[in-house]
């Protein structure tokens, strides 16, 4: 695993506006030259980062981001403040366990009612609310009224420490 101060020797972090540059010229790396590529996550097509190739390995530029600031690798997950994964400005970035990163999550592309935990039911012809709190799905209950699911489900997700960004759509 390479260290901080390899890491200074290689690269140039901008923490204003998260740019990564190559300091040297390394294989197909050159000086000068804004280091690695941008690629689809493997669990979600949707999310892009940047991942640059360093002595054999590639590593998330955000997590490098963290070495090169603090000098230690994130113990569990970064998460991207306003969900855009190829974001890496410093002031974007913050260390996330899986559970709280799960709470600012943007909206699923499958999503068809276009708000996080509500879809029509058609049986009922209501909306149906529910929340995902530690792995355990909460009926939130079935509204007549689009505004009302809203609140209900808006209500929750501050009860339980969602994030703002929570179920954006971009």
């Amino acid at each position: 695993m390479i260290t901080q101060e390899q890491l200074k020797e290689l690269i140039h972090y901008d923490p204003d506006t998260g740019a990564f540059t190559n300091v040297t010229t390394r294989g197909k790396a050159t000086a000068g030259r804004t280091s690695g590529n941008l690629s689809k996550n493997g669990k979600d097509s949707t999310l892009i980062y940047r991942r640059i190739y360093i002595s054999g390995k590639f590593y998330k530029a955000h997590r490098l981001a963290f070495l090169y600031m603090d000098g230690s690798w994130p113990a569990e997950e970064v998460d991207h403040i306003n969900g855009d994964g190829s974001d890496n400005r410093w002031c974007n970035l913050r260390k996330a366990s899986r559970h709280i990163n799960g709470r600012n999550t943007r909206l699923k592309s499958n999503n068809t009612s276009g708000l996080h935990g509500i879809a029509w039911s058609k049986s009922r012809n209501k909306w149906r609310v529910r929340i995902v709190v530690d792995h355990k799905e909460i009926f939130l209950g079935r509204y007549s009224d689009l505004f009302e699911a809203v609140c209900v489900r808006k209500a929750a997700e501050l009860k339980h420490g969602f994030h703002n960004n929570h179920g954006r759509c971009e």
